[in-house]
């Protein structure tokens, strides 16, 4: 399977001497096409650090990565337009859902579309597609608020996989809904993975979902401890 992401000797410290804080240290890491992969581990173990490194977020202090194919960080960004990096090749998914309240569920998966250039009409019909897809079209011209906790998520993911990306990165995404409703929402995760041959990368503490990842892998004091397939 190719390798969408891959990072190696990665790390990231916040501040200098005696304050330094290591809160990831020299991570190797790869994740394929098609993979639904959980990150564990406890509260300040670097899980949210590692997204957030991959996703372009936070500058890494150290290592080198590639997406997709590309080399994005050796020792320093090699990008110079992270947005355009991120719109091109991620997606994100919280674990609450962020919708802006006063558009429509279409509306709000059509703006991201917008920021890449895609023309109105062209938007639209990429929303529908994906509302579709996600078994959500009915509720494309309701607002959010009129959504369950569930339908919400699945409209969080339609605009997560608006600009086709390859890399899913979803940081606690079932912990807001209960059983049943998560077991839809890793279902569909899953089902991107496979069919568009995308590699997802879940942060949770959320023990109902162990059972939906490829792999997981604990994290603890900013160290990769441990796999399980």
């Amino acid at each position: 399977m190719e390798a969408l992401v891959e990072v190696r000797a990665l790390a990231k410290h916040y501040g200098e001497g005696a304050t330094r804080v290591d809160a990831l240290r020299g991570l190797d890491l790869d994740i394929h096409a098609g993979q639904v992969v959980g990150l564990l581990g406890p509260s300040g173990s670097g899980k949210s650090t590692l997204l957030n490194l991959v996703g372009a977020i936070v500058e890494p202090s150290a290592g080198w990565m590639r997406l997709d194919g590309e080399v994005v960080y050796d020792g320093k960004w090699t990008r110079r337009d992270l947005r355009r990096l991120r719109l091109q090749k991620i997606g994100f998914i919280f674990q609450f859902h962020n919708l802006i309240p006063f558009l429509s569920v279409s509306e709000n998966i059509e703006v991201v579309l917008d920021l890449v250039g895609k023309g109105r009409a062209e938007a639209r019909q990429r929303a529908r597609e994906l509302l579709d897809y996600l078994d959500v079209g009915e509720h494309a011209d309701r607002r959010p608020s009129q959504l369950s906790g569930g339908q919400a998520q699945r409209v969080a993911i339609a605009r997560a996989l608006a600009n086709r990306p390859r890399i899913i990165l979803a940081d606690e995404p079932t912990a807001a809904l209960d059983s049943e409703r998560a077991g839809i929402v890793m279902d569909l995760l899953r089902k991107v993975a496979v069919e568009q041959s995308a590699a997802v990368i879940v942060v949770t503490h959320d023990e109902k979902i162990f059972d939906r990842f490829d792999a997981m892998h604990l994290l603890r004091d900013g160290r990769l401890m441990a796999a399980t397939a």
